[in-house]
């Protein structure tokens, strides 16, 4: 992670080995990760990052829950190629976008000093998404302990990039997170799941 950032202007490793490298590093070093890999203004391997994730997500949410596949003309194959190729377009940047700009208004009310661009804050909030590869198997136990790891790992992000304890940060993050890890990657339907299957309500 020393030699992360590889030129003086910035920018990280391309390409699918840059992508594996970072989804290890995030998911097993996160402070050292945030710290070293996240670049002003060079939100290009992010966003590739976050759209690699969201297909993923969605390719193993088709695979076990064939009833998610959309129902378009030309069969079930070419729905599902077509649902893939709208989240890598479309949805998985849009959600991105949203969720910064979300994060960034908490950001601006609850941090006063120090505080990191609006690129960063799209770098952690696609880089904290890293567990949520495997969201889409359906088991509401694994799915929960994806969201609430990919919530610690934002809110250790936010706190690297934007100089505030990790406390600090959950504070400011806590609402864009629960949008993006409780209702687009559906940690906050498992939890409702697990609770009425314990019968609690």
């Amino acid at each position: 992670m020393t030699t992360w950032i590889e030129h003086p202007e910035g920018g990280r490793e391309r390409g699918p080995r840059g992508v594996a490298r970072a989804w290890f590093e995030v998911l097993t070093r996160p402070q050292r990760f945030f710290r070293n890999g996240v670049s002003p203004g060079d939100q290009a391997p992010g966003l590739v990052f976050a759209v690699v994730v969201a297909v993923a997500y969605t390719t193993v949410l088709f695979a076990f829950v064939p009833a998610r596949i959309p129902e378009l003309a030309g069969g079930q194959a070419l729905s599902a190629f077509v649902g893939l190729a709208a989240v890598a377009l479309l949805l998985a940047p849009a959600v991105l976008h949203i969720t910064a700009a979300l994060q960034t208004v908490f950001l601006i009310a609850t941090v006063w000093e120090n505080r990191g661009g609006i690129s960063e804050t799209v770098q952690v909030i696609a880089y904290a998404s890293a567990p949520c590869v495997v969201a889409g198997i359906p088991s509401p136990e694994l799915r929960i302990v994806c969201a609430g790891y990919g919530a610690v790992l934002m809110f250790i992000g936010l706190s690297e990039v934007h100089d505030v304890s990790i406390p600090h940060a959950a504070v400011a993050g806590a609402v864009p997170a629960t949008f993006l890890f409780g209702y687009v990657f559906g940690g906050a339907t498992a939890f409702i799941t697990i609770v009425r299957t314990l019968g609690v309500i």
